[in-house]
């Protein structure tokens, strides 16, 4: 599922378990250091005691989160729907859920060491990309069918997506080769990878072959080690972009990943 999740990348929806959500409103005016906020502890606090106040906090702080996770992730509706809000608490009560909910809160408690790779890495990111901004990002609680959310001023990530290959729930769902990578460590590679993939997508996706979306996909898994400082991804695709970039030391990051 993970990587034909990575495959099917493109400038709109294309898979339930990972999607893109591209809103410009906006823009660039978030260039700052990075700082996880915690949309799951309000969004957790509304679906297991029913808070309206955590609710109402929702919908006025982190509106643009608040419709994406309702409308986008979840498709329960439009936020406007005046029946919405009881049909987000109800979807919610499922015991898998729920269970999900307090795992998030008890092992993402406290989110500080994810909070300065995630620094680290978009500092990194800005040296060897200059136009790029820094995005906000936010954590919330999807229902196993996102991990990465992104768009030009945001990245999401779904904790229920990241609870380690062990949990139990995910044996339901996912192999062992899936929920090897449903882990913490995964996170901050999966936020470069995801965010340089809307940065540059591969033009004409829809009519390439397997070998060039295979190949696009390497060069940016290559980027991301490159931007991570170490070797997190590697393929044979990822490999063999490292070889040509060896080979042309006077391209640029952005040179390698838009090339054709």
């Amino acid at each position: 599922m993970r990587k034909l999740c990575l495959y099917l990348i493109s400038m709109v929806i294309f898979s339930a378990s990972c999607q893109f959500k591209l809103d410009t409103a906006e823009g660039d005016k978030h260039d700052h250091a990075v700082t996880i906020e915690r949309f799951d502890r309000l969004q957790s606090r509304y679906l297991t005691t029913g808070d309206y106040a955590a609710l109402q906090q929702m919908s006025t702080q982190y509106p643009i989160e608040t419709r994406t996770l309702i409308e986008d992730i979840l498709q329960l509706g439009e936020v406007s729907d005046p029946h919405i809000n009881s049909q987000f608490l109800s979807f919610y009560q499922d015991t898998t859920l729920q269970g999900i909910l307090n795992e998030v809160q008890i092992q993402y408690s406290d989110l500080s060491d994810i909070d300065q790779a995630l620094e680290n890495a978009f500092q990194r990111l800005r040296r060897m990309i200059p136009d790029l901004s820094i995005p906000r990002i936010y954590t919330q609680v999807g229902a196993l069918n996102q991990s990465i959310v992104i768009s030009d001023s945001l990245i999401g990530i779904s904790l229920d997506k990241y609870l380690g290959a062990d949990f139990q729930p995910y044996k339901q769902f996912y192999d062992e080769s899936q929920r090897a990578s449903m882990t913490r460590a995964n996170i901050v590679p999966d936020c470069i990878l995801f965010y340089l993939l809307s940065r540059y997508p591969l033009k004409d996706f829809e009519t390439r072959t397997q070998a060039e979306r295979d190949e696009h996909m390497g060069k940016v898994m290559w980027a991301t080690n490159q931007i991570l400082g170490k070797t997190h991804f590697s393929t044979p695709h990822v490999k063999k972009m490292g070889t040509y970039a060896h080979a042309h030391p006077q391209k640029t990051i952005p040179q390698l990943l838009s090339e054709d």
